[in-house]
This record gives C-alpha cells, sequence and structure tokens, in this order.
C-alpha cells in the first residue's frame, strides 16, 4: 500500500478518485494520518450531498467522525488500481537489484521507474503521466 505523503502527491497532481466499495483512504491533518479507512456499504459510504460528495461514518466504528468532505481525504489506490491507472503506457514490472521496475511508454519515449514496493514504482510511475499531461484533465 502507498502511504499518505505519496498518495498525496497524486493527488496534488491532478489524480481524480471517484469512491468505490473496497478502495482505501486516509484523513490526512486531523489527526488520523496512521489509519487506514475502507469504503464499505455497511460503515463507510459516500453520500451525495448538494455542496458534494461526503464520506459518511455510519454506526459506531468511527464515533467521533459523522462525514467528511471528499477533499479532506486522500484516496491510497491499491496495486492494481495503479496498474489500472497506467493504461495502455504500461508495459512491464519487473523484480530488479533495487527494488521493483515499472517500466512505461508513452509516445514512443520508455521510461523505468523504480521503488521498494509495486505500488511504489506504479505510482512513481503514474506521477509521471499526471506531470506529462500537463494538469489539463485529470486522470480517472
Amino acid at each position: 500500500m502507498i502511504g499518505v505523503q505519496l498518495a498525496g502527491q497524486l493527488k496534488e497532481a491532478g489524480l481524480t478518485w471517484k469512491p468505490a466499495l473496497g478502495d482505501r483512504f486516509a484523513i490526512p491533518d486531523r489527526d488520523l494520518d496512521d489509519e487506514v479507512f475502507v469504503l464499505s456499504n455497511m460503515t463507510i459510504e459516500v453520500h451525495a450531498m448538494p455542496e458534494g460528495p461526503v464520506i459518511g461514518f455510519n454506526g459506531t466504528t468511527e464515533w467521533a467522525l459523522d462525514d467528511v468532505e471528499m477533499d479532506e481525504t486522500v484516496w491510497l489506490p491499491r496495486e492494481d488500481q495503479l496498474r489500472e491507472l497506467l493504461g495502455g503506457t504500461f508495459q512491464q514490472l519487473r523484480r530488479g537489484p533495487n527494488g521493483y521496475e515499472v517500466l512505461i511508454d508513452l509516445l514512443g519515449e520508455r521510461r523505468e521507474f523504480t521503488a521498494a514496493t509495486v505500488e511504489g514504482a506504479y505510482a512513481a510511475a503514474l506521477l509521471h503521466l499526471l506531470a506529462a499531461a500537463g494538469l489539463n484533465h485529470p486522470l480517472e
């Protein structure tokens, strides 16, 4: 799983989140940085409100929270979600001497990204794609 800091970099780079059941997220800057929450149809759900979507905490699982606005959260995408976001640019994942290596091809330019974890390597490649997209349109 990627950390809150790397997830925050993806968010700042323009990655948008369309919440789905099973998605993990964090709520930074509210003394909850070390807590990972999971969207579930029984305890944590997304509610459409006039001011925008909010994440509601149902029941007693998080007694200190009723709901939190989406922009206060940071999505922690899973390995499969990161790979899917790379789309057709993704070429290869391999284990290298310095960790995991993700190879992408963007308009004929091959780039390699290395990190200690698979998710970290995927996230580094995705950061590169977001920067290449120029923030004109967030990847979804």
